[in-house]
């Protein structure tokens, strides 16, 4: 490709509460929410839109009103995570440890010994990494 610039800046991760959501990610990552705005006009409490700023890309989290989690490992007609977040650590069993804590929840299955699959409180899977 010539002529323009692409740069990924942030991920947006949709949620059925997403200020509460952005809270457990900056107590996650060992930072601060950067923004956190209210429900609009006409929209339940738990809505809004929150960001948490990271080392890498922007974390955004917005409200999504018919939110169902997904199934992960996936399954045959059931909501499965078209994406995920991975985090990289230096101590896989604190950081498990720390997470859980926080919020999150281990997975039942873990396909591989230096990868840890966790969900987070709205039940998007993410994955603790060595």
């Amino acid at each position: 490709m010539t002529g323009t610039r692409l740069s990924l800046t942030s991920i947006t991760v949709t949620a059925p509460d997403p200020r509460a959501l952005a809270d457990f990610y900056a107590r996650l990552l060992g930072t601060e929410v950067a923004v956190s705005e209210p429900p609009g006009a006409n929209e339940p409490p738990e809505a809004g839109w929150a960001q948490v700023r990271t080392d890498g890309p922007t974390l955004n989290f917005e409200y999504e009103r018919n939110w169902q989690a997904p199934v992960w490992p996936a399954a045959p007609g059931r909501p499965h995570a078209t994406q995920h977040l991975d985090v990289h650590v230096d101590d896989l069993g604190l950081a498990v440890a720390h997470a859980v804590e926080q919020g999150a929840r281990l997975a039942d299955f873990q396909p591989q010994e230096d990868v840890r699959v966790l969900f987070d409180p709205a039940g998007h899977p993410f994955c603790l990494f060595l």
